[in-house]
């Protein structure tokens, strides 16, 4: 978690794009991203020549080159383009190393012809004068970022800066429901993933951290070594900005070369591939689309203008039989009356597996929105599969539910119902005997594929759930006036003796 020291150093860099002259809040997070992303490849470096001179070996993995960089006009020596170096110079040469050197020798970064290669080759150092460098290199230096998971934490709360939503319809997924999402579909070292709506990157770097967690494995092994790093990630969007901030999230966290696309998921050109075996995403919900281009494949799955829908079909479209799927829906998706809403629904129930509807409370989104959403979870099977959907009723995730999300205490469940939705959902794994045993009252249940189809494959959870209503028995009428009329004759009685009591006294 970022504390307070951190909240406080962290808006220091953001207010000295501000004051120095960068108002927009994706600009000010790319260039941000840069530095960070060029204060790591410096600490890889380093670590590499620490192995090196203790082993007594060369450098095996050299990141900046031996000799001089001569592509600019003044040439210079690659170690001079090393954080650890040019943050000691003086501001008119670490301008000048940055923009000449620094940002070019980023671009030839990468496999030829991979997708850092080309989400880079329009990179540009915009930080407009060498006062504002020196001071937003200062403060960065201040920022700890040596342990894995507080460098997590501190991009994630730059992203939270980014708080308005785009045109588009998107806006930034909270770092602990991409969380639980990850969790709940327990990513393996074979795992090929994909988020078609990427931003930056979140669901992936995600899933990059529960395998840094949970399968050690994959570092003594050199075949799933290979695989996280090469095939294991990958992620499109529609935005430029977008698309080069994931990729370099990323590789922040350690995927060495994951696709990054900058392409539109749901045109002609999106991936026809059916060899996915997760996907986790955050699709636009009332983003703007242009039909023409709409992939006709996904249309004549779905034949709908709306992205929500569109998603769906194409996540279908994406994972390979077996595959598995965690996507968040807007509650128009699980109840919407038209023959594209319904149509979508019965693909999910009779065509495949439909796993689990986590209702999200309405406040998760905010401040950049307000719409109520759930969690799909499902598995493609091309054959059927549907038996028993699990639904659970989240109420709380561990934030207040206003534009300001203040976080609660997480150890008291009625604030924070995200670890009891992961412990039941990995329970049902073993045994769904404590999910079938409990009434359509409680906060989670199971309901047979058979009531769904009655429902018309409405998975909207209030069409399932049962509300207690407490049993009031109320008292006859002439009771109540009875009780009225002898309360009237005791306050009568006691005004007579108040004016006794007063005539006597007189």
């Amino acid at each position: 978690m970022v504390t307070g020291e951190l909240k406080s150093q962290i808006d220091k860099v953001w207010n000295a794009f501000w004051t120095g002259g960068i108002a927009n809040p994706v600009e000010v997070i790319e260039q941000i991203t840069y530095l960070l992303f060029i204060k790591r490849l410096d600490e890889l470096h380093t670590l590499e020549e620490n192995k090196a001179n203790r082993l007594q070996i060369p450098i095996e993995n050299r990141i900046f080159p031996q000799g001089n960089d001569d592509a600019a006009r003044t040439p210079r020596s690659y170690n001079d383009l090393r954080w650890s170096v040019f943050a000691n110079r003086d501001a008119a040469e670490m301008f000048e190393i940055l923009g000449q050197h620094v940002f070019p020798f980023l671009q030839q970064l990468g496999e030829k012809g991979s997708s850092y290669a080309r989400n880079m080759k329009d990179a540009r150092f915009t930080i407009p004068t060498p006062a504002l460098l020196v001071k937003v290199v200062d403060l960065l230096n201040d920022i700890p970022m040596d342990d894995r998971d507080t460098k997590g934490d501190v991009y994630e709360y730059m992203l939270s800066k980014l708080a308005t939503a785009g045109t588009n319809g998107q806006f930034r997924t909270p770092r602990h429901i991409i969380k639980l999402m990850v969790d709940m579909t327990a990513p393996t070292p074979d795992d090929t993933i994909i988020d078609p709506a990427a931003g930056t990157a979140g669901f992936l770097m995600m899933a990059g951290e529960y395998l840094h967690d949970h399968h050690p494995e994959i570092w003594a092994d050199a075949a799933k070594r290979e695989h996280f790093n090469q095939e294991a990630f990958t992620g499109y969007d529609s935005d430029a900005a977008m698309a080069r901030i994931g990729s370099m999230n990323l590789l922040l966290h350690g995927v060495e070369n994951p696709t990054m696309e900058r392409a539109d998921s749901l045109a002609e050109t999106h991936p026809k591939t059916e060899s996915y075996s997760l996907v986790l995403a955050n699709p636009p919900f009332a983003g703007s689309l242009d039909y023409e281009t709409t992939a006709k494949d996904l249309l004549q799955v779905v034949k709908t203008k709306k992205t929500e829908l569109l998603f769906l079909a194409l996540t279908l479209r994406l994972l390979k039989n077996g595959g598995r799927a965690a996507v968040i829906v807007p509650d128009g998706v699980l109840f919407g009356s038209s023959m594209a809403h319904k149509e979508l629904r019965r693909m999910l129930v009779e065509d495949h597996k439909l796993d689990a509807v986590v209702k999200l409370p309405s406040g998760v989104f905010k401040p950049y929105a307000g719409v109520s959403t759930a969690i799909l979870f499902f598995t493609k099977t091309s054959s059927g599969g549907t038996d028993n959907v699990w639904f659970y009723d989240v109420q709380a995730d561990g934030f207040s539910l206003d534009d300001k999300r203040i976080e609660l205490d997480a150890l008291v469940h009625e604030r924070n119902n995200l670890p009891d939705v992961l412990a039941r959902w990995e329970a049902i794994a073993q045994s769904r005997d404590a999910e079938l045993s409990r009434p359509r009252t409680a906060q989670s249940f199971l309901v047979p594929k058979a009531d769904i189809v009655a429902e018309g494959y409405a998975l909207s959870l209030n069409r399932y759930k049962e509300v207690e209503h407490e049993t009031v028995v109320h008292r006859l009428p002439m009771e109540i006036l009875d009780d009225l009329h002898a309360i009237d004759a005791e306050i009568s009685a006691g005004l007579t003796q108040l004016r006794v009591a007063s005539g006597a006294d007189a």
